[in-house]
């Protein structure tokens, strides 16, 4: 009788092994940022000098150029911003038993760093420092390595186009719009999509930090205080409270274009919209650059006197972001300092004179809730058992020197209030200033309040956004405002 036979059926490992390589882009794609910008912006932070040799570097050519920067700094691969479906697909894959080739434009040694940080990868090509390995050139690469067999590619840009065009089955990562564009004038559709951005426009918001524009309503205080509410000086200082808001915003950006190796490292601000790359640096220089434009065309119109406050504060947090805020009380003074420099413009823009006793108690009440924040800043990393790394210039060791340092300024700023509704000036702008001493209690509980839950590492943002969010301070605002109003 005849016996029939059968052929096993291959193992998962050999089917994937028969499957045809997977190679992958890096920038973009594997990562959602631009490791070569990213570099470019930790060179900038760490090694001025350097950063100004780049032009002569670029003449050089492309691939020269990424050698140099690459050389220059050594970019933390670890914390990079990975796409997260891409590498767990890629890990699995690996898994497996599939050949996994990382084919980039970027400079090779760093490509190489990128790979065995993640161990999955069977191969690496990369531009050597002759040969800028992007588009046709790296299809040219990609042959010689692996002869005339298929590939997988995965890529997020136009200049991927000639490998997905000859891959055998083309996959995609955030893909741009140009791409998109090309791949359906192709008729190419993509096997499998990898998608791992937040919708730009949330990204936006998150890094125009619109709800900081609350400190800048410190540009009305010395009109609220002088009584004076004409609607020309109302205009006046809105308009003044816009110049300020699209500086500030354009601060907050280059703050956060310069630190964003610190901010992946950090559990929170890991999430910030260029250090997850859910922004595009260039985004982010466009951002500045228009919101600059807007704030100092739009300060050319008020007084020449808020204008030259206006380049002050630009200057400052210019100087705090690339410096100042390195060095230790220095940092704490700066950013009172700017606090005080709202108060000098809105009353420099609306011909207000601000009062020696608004001065000393902003002065005093400012500089309380920098500490603060430094406090709580350090209280959370000591609750964590962490250390410091940010190059903040402060020590665990430095708690109790700052919160003497905190609570006595806020301290301060009460008894320089109480002093003032005391005094003779008060009766000529309220009609019943005794009234005003009930702000006094309500002061002192806010101020502790802020600095006990500092101390229990439950303040986990800026005070000022935290009392913008927070019901109790939201009650204690409304009863300060009524009480003026009724002493008024």
């Amino acid at each position: 009788m005849p016996q029939s036979i059968t052929n096993p059926s291959p193992s998962p490992e050999a089917a994937h092994q028969a499957l045809p390589p997977l190679c992958v882009d890096l920038d973009g794609t594997l990562v959602k940022s631009d490791t070569l910008v990213d570099s470019l912006l930790v060179l900038a932070r760490s090694r001025p000098a350097g950063f100004l040799a780049l032009p002569s570097r670029l003449l050089q050519g492309k691939a020269a150029f990424k050698a140099y920067v690459t050389e220059s700094i050594a970019l933390d691969v670890a914390h990079l911003p990975y796409n997260h479906p891409l590498l767990q697909f890629l890990q699995q894959e690996h898994k497996q038993g599939r050949e996994i080739y990382l084919a980039t434009g970027a400079d090779v040694h760093l490509a190489q760093r990128v790979a065995a940080h993640l161990g999955i990868f069977t191969g690496v090509l990369g531009s050597d420092g002759g040969t800028n390995l992007t588009g046709s050139r790296k299809l040219d690469g990609l042959r010689a390595r692996l002869g005339p067999c298929a590939f997988d590619y995965v890529g997020n840009d136009s200049p991927d186009l000639p490998l997905l065009a000859q891959a055998n089955q083309p996959m995609v990562a955030n893909p741009s719009m140009r791409l998109r564009m090309a791949l359906r004038a192709r008729n190419i559709r993509p096997s499998r999509q990898f998608l791992a951005a937040r919708h730009p426009l949330k990204s936006l918001l998150r890094a125009v930090r619109p709800h900081q524009w609350t400190k800048n309503l410190l540009i009305f205080v010395p009109l609220l205080c002088s009584h004076a509410l004409a609607a020309g000086k109302l205009l006046t200082a809105l308009a003044a409270f816009c110049c300020f808001s699209f500086t500030a915003s354009a601060a907050y950006i280059v703050n956060d274009l310069l630190d964003i190796e610190a901010d992946r490292r950090h559990p929170r601000k890991r999430l910030r919209p260029f250090a997850s790359g859910d922004l595009s640096v260039f985004a982010g220089i466009l951002i500045v650059a228009l919101f600059l434009l807007a704030s100092l065309l739009g300060g050319r119109f008020l007084s020449g006197e808020f204008y030259g406050w206006l380049l002050v504060y630009l200057a400052t947090t210019t100087a705090y972001s690339s410096y100042l805020k390195r060095i230790a009380l220095v940092d704490v003074l700066t950013l009172s300092g700017l606090y005080i420099l709202r108060l000098l413009a809105g009353g420099a823009a609306t011909d207000t004179p601000i009062s020696h006793w608004l001065a000393g108690f902003s002065m005093f009440l400012f500089l309380s809730l920098a500490v603060v924040k430094r406090f709580a800043e350090l209280e959370n990393l000591r609750a964590a058992t962490a250390t410091p790394k940010n190059g903040r210039g402060y020590f665990l060791a430095d708690l109790d020197q700052l919160r003497s340092f905190g609570t006595s300024s806020a301290m301060a700023s009460v008894v320089v209030f109480a002093i003032y509704i005391s005094g003779a000036d008060v009766v000529k702008l309220y009609h019943q200033p005794k009234l005003l001493w009930l702000i006094v209690p309500l002061m002192i509980l806010w101020l502790n309040r802020v600095w006990l839950l500092a101390s229990r590492g439950e303040l986990n943002e800026d005070p000022v956004a935290f009392a913008l969010t927070d019901r109790m301070s939201q009650l204690i605002g409304l009863a300060v405002i009524a009480i003026a109003l009724f002493a008024s």
